[in-house]
């Protein structure tokens, strides 16, 4: 049977209403979280250092993920999914009211509070978005599904990140920020609305309140997996590591070493989401349809040479006379050369990661899939917590330069990778084999 684009899922009602919702929810986090960051670096004019207050955001927003993704895994198994999405999508325009309130006010431990909330609602919703996905998709559309979705959601982060850029330069800002979001919510809600029915996982599962026990029982359980699964897992939280210092740095990394106005910062983040995006969609035409372990190496090998290339590139960009613009910089050669470099950095990543999480999906049992997911995003955040503070101890205490870190975390990247691959063999096989054109595929348990 002749295999049909990744694309002609979204003309199908089991998968398009649930890519909408997700792709709806990703975009406003962005939208928020964006417009608050420009916010504190150029319109709140707080006297605390703005990039400790920066990398305090990223840390507010998935320390959530880290205490709440433990409930989110038990929600997953013990409600029906598409009820579960509903009420989390609610919960999210009452937040966002909340939100407005904050960005009309200009009051910024109201908006670090929202953020917070923000990540909450985010980390109940993660463990269903992956889990109900291999109850939508066949086996041969997981790839695909996958791909769409991380595809949608770093064009949410581009789409976001430039609806943030444009709204904030326009006046009233706060008027108009607010507004987008709230209605950005109910559009997710509404969307939700028309995610079909599934199965419920283990209906007889009993919710366990305690955040701590059940956190430590689910990782137990996430890497308890067989190893391809559980160093999946680990690898899957390394790139997030990697997304959220990049995604991180980047704002003051812009205006500091770029001399970029709020224009630059919205350009590169989009660079960095489109590649992600460019990366996802090449995944479902590279592994034929198939979950292909073999991606999972070239990613790799790409996050770190053109990690290695962006410090280097990064020094090189001669100081401008005054803040640049996005046209100024695209004029610089130098500067061009860092926007490659960002582009491949996103593309390699979308290399790497849709195989990881297509990996994780398809050999987890589907009574324990939400939970595994929610263990993955307990280490995710758990990883990213790691990478704010990595951030803050070397920028503050040890006074590495924002380029050096590039080169640290790329270097780095070569332990990890080498790790996961001599403890899984699996993944350079499959590299080799995918590498030389063989089409036979490793047996799925």
């Amino acid at each position: 049977m002749k295999q049909q684009s990744q694309f002609s899922l979204l003309g199908k009602r089991r998968f398009l209403p649930f890519f909408v919702t997700q792709l709806l929810g990703a975009f406003n986090d962005n939208v928020f979280k964006q417009a608050l960051v420009l916010a504190i670096l150029y319109e709140l004019g707080t006297s605390a250092d703005a990039s400790l207050l920066v990398n305090l955001c990223a840390l507010l927003f998935i320390l959530p993920f880290f205490l709440f993704s433990a409930l989110g895994g038990q929600f997953g198994e013990r409600y029906e999914k598409a009820w579960l999405i509903r009420r989390i999508k609610f919960a999210e325009i009452l937040i966002m009211l909340a939100g407005a309130v904050g960005m009309l006010l200009g009051n910024l431990p109201l908006l670090l509070l929202v953020l917070f909330c923000m990540g909450t609602q985010s980390a109940l919703f993660g463990p269903v978005k992956y889990s109900i996905l291999p109850q939508l998709l066949r086996a041969d559309e997981l790839v695909g599904g996958n791909a769409l979705v991380e595809m949608g959601t770093f064009l949410a982060i581009l789409g976001g990140t430039i609806a943030a850029g444009i709204l904030m330069s326009q006046t009233p800002y706060a008027v108009l920020v607010s507004l987008a979001v709230v209605l950005l919510a109910t559009a997710g809600y509404l969307a939700s609305r028309a995610i079909p029915s599934s199965a419920v996982a283990l209906a007889s599962l009993q919710v366990d309140w305690n955040i701590l026990r059940q956190s430590l029982q689910i990782m137990r359980l996430g890497l308890g997996q067989q190893r391809a699964v559980s160093r999946s897992m680990i690898g899957n939280s390394w790139f997030w590591f990697l997304g959220a210092f990049y995604l991180t740095q980047i704002p003051v990394f812009t205006r500091d070493l770029l001399q970029g106005d709020e224009g630059v910062v919205t350009l590169i983040l989009a660079v960095f989401s489109v590649g992600i995006a460019l990366g996802s969609l090449l995944c479902e035409r590279l592994s034929r349809h198939r979950v292909e372990m073999g991606l999972v190496p070239l990613g790799s090998l790409g996050l770190t040479l053109f990690g290695i290339l962006l410090w280097w590139h990064a020094a090189s960009v001669p100081l401008a006379p005054a803040t640049r613009d996005w046209l100024m910089l695209l004029a610089d050669p130098e500067a061009r050369w860092v926007l490659l470099d960002i582009l491949a950095l996103g593309t390699f990543g979308g290399l790497y990661i849709v195989p990881l999480y297509a990996l994780i999906q398809s050999r987890s049992a589907s009574q324990e899939r939400s939970r595994v997911v929610a263990a993955n995003n307990i280490l995710n955040a758990l990883f990213m917590v790691v990478s704010a503070i990595f951030a803050i101890l070397l920028l503050a205490v040890a006074g590495l330069t924002i380029p050096q870190l590039f080169l640290i975390v790329a270097l780095l990247n070569v332990l990890v990778a080498g790790w996961i691959f001599h403890s899984v063999p699996e993944f350079l096989q499959r590299f080799g084999q995918w590498l030389f054109g063989r089409r036979d595929a490793a047996p799925e348990p």
